[in-house]
Formats: C-alpha cells, structure tokens, sequence
C-alpha cells in the first residue's frame, strides 16, 4: 500500500491562495505522501464555461508531481446520474469530458460521485434506490465506456446518503457490471450511513480499485455545536441521526489502526490517499494523518 493525500483534504489552504496545486503536490510529498489525488474544488483543468481542457495547467502539475517524486493517483469529481432527459445527457457529457482530463493527466482511475451529498430521508428509501438503480447504472456504464477508450477506469464511491452503503454499493457496481467499473472503498464515509467500517471493509476490500481513509468523531447526539453567532454549526447528521464531524486520522472515533489490519488481511496493496475535513488546521492535521497512517501501516506489516 501506498499512503497519500488526496487535495481535498488541503483544498481551503489552495482556495485561500495560500498554496498553488504545484504548491501543496510539492508539500505533501515533503511531508510524506507518496500519492496524491486530485479532486478539482480550488482548482480545476478546463474552462467552465466552454469546457476548453487546460492542457498547460494538466503539464504544470504532472511536472510538479515528478519533481517532487510523487505519483499521481486518481481524480475524483462530483456527478449527479439521477436525473433526466436533457439534465442528464449533459451530465454524462460533463462527466465524460472529466475522463479525458484524467486521461491527459496520465491517470488510470477515476472517482465520479452518481448522486450527489443528500437527499430528504422519505426520498431516501429502498424502494426510491430501487426505482433510480438503473437509470444511475445505465448513465455510469455509458461514463465508463468512454473511459475504457481512454485508458481510464471509472470508480464509484460510496459517498453521501444515497448510493452509500455496502449493499446499494454492490448493486451500482453489479448493475453496471463492467470490467472498467470498479470502487472506490472510503473507510469513513460507510458511518454516515450508520454501517461499522470494519465490517464494511471486510466485505468489500477484495473489490477495491483505490481507498480513501479518514475519521470522524461520532456522537450519540449533538453534544452541542451551535451558538447565536455561529448557527450552522461543524457537524452533520448520518442517515440515521447520529452526529459526525470530521476528525484528524487516528484522534477521532473510528479504529483506523484495525481499518488498516483489516484492509492488509484483505489483500489490498493498492493506493490510499487520506481525507481530512475537520476543524484543524489542514496542513497540521493532514501531516499528522499521514504519519498515522504510515506508522500503523508498518506495523500491520510487522504484526
């Protein structure tokens, strides 16, 4: 296993100007990352308005990850393959011309999202996951199709409240069923639908592409976070109400030690790139993270 850092995790330290892309590539392979995802949010590789690929700014960073003697790994982008009609057709041509920059980047795999963050909890029952499985599966097959063109594999994730969870996980990826159409397994995201991560890594390792590690501090309930001037609060509910917010790799909530045993006793030998979204400081946190997650990787091995 490689242990890196994906740019989310740096992603307001990028936003703030505080460090270019080349910039934090260059700082994350001085503080002992090994890969690096790129996930455009404070950055992106074409024009937003006329979809022109930035073929200078996609040189600019393979170039940056080569002089810092780091690779590359994945690009993971948001997507929405739930809807209709003319929406979707251009979503899949959205995401389709996502494929061709990770292509250009000299990328293999590629992350893209299907249903977004959230959805109301009475649009959040099977039956609803039922009725969109294969309009979501035959949106990401046509995705993944003109990635195999490109050399690259299209992964799905699961993020959010929707398509999250182990068994709506298996059926996307079944439903599709392709070849070039695998996962992306996050480690943290199963406890926002209320699954042990353990287990879920247990089960679904074998199938892993790639893997994204974080933590979370959990909470029965809120334990307080809201105050007249500060309203919205840092945390966020699971799809079953248990309170979450984002921690540094090995000081919250979850077993991140056992996370990686699991994952070594599992055969996985792949890339894990480490998202950190919690209220430290990005740099402190993601560079303690990577050392935690290096010094338990070590001694998995060693166990």
């Amino acid at each position: 296993m490689r242990i890196g850092l994906s740019s989310y995790s740096i992603n307001g330290v990028i936003e703030r100007g505080e460090l270019t892309l080349e910039g934090a590539i260059d700082w994350a392979a001085r503080n002992g990352a090994e890969v690096f995802e790129l996930v455009p949010f404070a950055f992106r590789f074409d024009d937003p308005d006329s979809g022109r690929i930035d073929t200078d700014k996609i040189k600019s960073a393979r170039k940056a990850a080569r002089d810092a003697g780091i690779s590359l790994c994945n690009y993971s982008v948001s997507g929405d393959l739930l809807q209709e009609g003319e929406a979707q057709e251009k979503e899949v041509e959205r995401l389709c011309r996502e494929v061709d920059i990770a292509a250009e980047l000299g990328l293999t795999r590629m992350r893209h999202d299907i249903g977004g963050w959230g959805r109301k909890p009475e649009e959040n029952t099977a039956a609803h996951f039922d009725a969109l499985l294969p309009r979501m599966a035959e949106a990401a097959e046509r995705v993944s199709a003109h990635a195999k063109t490109r050399g690259v594999k299209t992964l799905l994730e699961n993020h959010g409240m929707f398509v999250n969870g182990s068994d709506r996980v298996e059926r996307v990826i079944n439903t599709v069923n392709s070849e070039n159409y695998g996962l992306l397994l996050d480690t943290g995201n199963i406890i926002c639908v209320d699954e042990d991560p353990l287990a879920f890594v247990r089960r679904l390792a074998a199938r892993a592409d790639m893997v994204h590690l974080k933590d979370f501090y959990v909470r029965a309930g809120n334990p307080g976070d809201a105050a007249p001037n500060y309203p919205q609060g840092t945390g966020f509910l699971s799809r079953g109400g248990i309170w979450l917010r984002g921690a540094i790799l090995g000081q919250g909530d979850l077993d991140i030690p056992g996370t990686i045993r699991a994952l070594k006793q599992a055969g996985y030998t792949g890339d894990v790139a480490i998202e950190f979204e919690g209220l430290e400081e990005a740099r402190y946190a993601s560079a303690v993270s990577i050392q935690n997650a290096k010094r338990w990787l070590k001694e998995a091995a060693e166990a």
